[in-house]
């Protein structure tokens, strides 16, 4: 597949400071009414205005808002922050995974560390400590579970099944248009329900675009253009003679959607679940088998660094060949 357009630069959240990160050496120039005094609470409360002056997005705020609450939890809303050692995060840590009384899985375990790398790393950094007593801590290896990908047999049944429909006597070209538009995407379900029907350029049909639009300003940075099949042109001509949309590309309910997708599948043979998720990696394995480069492919799927260093992982053991 071809790379993707790219309208806008897409900054990333903040990742974790690196692990050898040290800045006890020198400390830098107050930027903050914070001091080694405050206490864990008051510097709370300071971080979160900081992290949307970083821009870090509102999922990531409110799991990072979660997870140092925990933390606060542990040493008390009162502890000064001078007083708070690698010592200290690392008996955290190990309450997190073994005296907690739900135990945190992988995937939130690393999630609450790299919370903890980037608020001392902040604190030191705005003169509001001298040190990071993070900055220490190492990151575990996290294993999460493969989605699930169609292969291309599947994906051949499914674009089959579907087209008959398209084709037959009373047509129905919307299970067709969907399959297409995800295959070649990979994108979400929300993004999906997002298009409006000036979004599209089919102005040349051999090489057609789909704009992703965000009316959240936080959200811009996921905006992009993605090339589209030409395949997808007298597909979505006789979508829109066969429903009428008038504003929106699909004015359903994302529910609808999802019943569609099952539908194809059951009627198609295909075991399994088929989901937006699904097709999203399936897209997403296809573009990376084919050589896309890694850039244009975390572009393509609208990701920022700190989430394409997870996928990319995932894809690399995706495209191992099964044994």
């Amino acid at each position: 597949m071809v790379e993707q357009l790219s309208l806008f630069p897409s900054p990333e959240e903040p990742p974790a400071p690196p692990a050898s990160t040290d800045t006890s050496a020198t400390t830098p120039a107050p930027t903050t009414r914070l001091t080694p005094r405050s206490t864990l609470g008051e510097a709370l409360e300071e971080f979160e205005p900081a992290m949307r002056l970083k821009g870090f997005t509102d999922n990531t705020i409110q799991a990072f808002r979660a997870d140092l609450r925990i933390l606060a939890g542990f040493l008390h809303a009162g502890r000064p922050i001078g007083e708070i050692s690698t010592k200290d995060l690392g008996d955290f840590l190990a309450y997190l995974l073994h005296a907690r009384g739900r135990p945190c899985n992988a995937k939130s375990y690393a999630r609450r560390l790299t919370a903890l790398k980037v608020f001392f790393a902040w604190l030191a950094q705005v003169g509001a400590r001298p040190g990071d007593p993070a900055a220490a801590l190492t990151h575990q290896p996290v294993t999460t579970p493969l989605p699930r990908i169609l292969s291309e047999a599947e994906i051949e049944q499914l674009l089959a099944a579907a087209g008959r429909l398209a084709a037959a006597a009373e047509p129905d070209p919307r299970p067709l248009l969907l399959l297409q538009l995800l295959l070649h995407t990979g994108m979400k379900k929300g993004e999906c329900m997002g298009i409006h029907l000036a979004h599209i350029d089919a102005i040349d049909p051999q090489q057609p675009v789909v704009h992703i639009r965000y009316n959240q300003a936080r959200q811009r940075h996921k905006e992009r253009t993605l090339r589209l099949p030409p395949a997808i042109v007298p597909t979505l001509r006789a979508y829109r003679e066969r429903y009428r949309p008038a504003e929106f590309l699909f004015e359903c309910t994302p529910r609808n959607l999802e019943y569609v997708l099952r539908d194809r599948a059951r009627l198609a043979g295909v075991a399994g679940a088929l989901s937006f998720e699904s097709l999203r990696w399936t897209a997403a394995l296809r573009d990376y088998r084919e050589g896309m480069a890694e850039e244009a492919l975390r572009r393509k799927l609208g990701l920022s660094k700190l989430r394409w260093r997870e996928t990319l992982e995932k894809l690399e053991r995706l495209a191992e060949p099964a044994l």
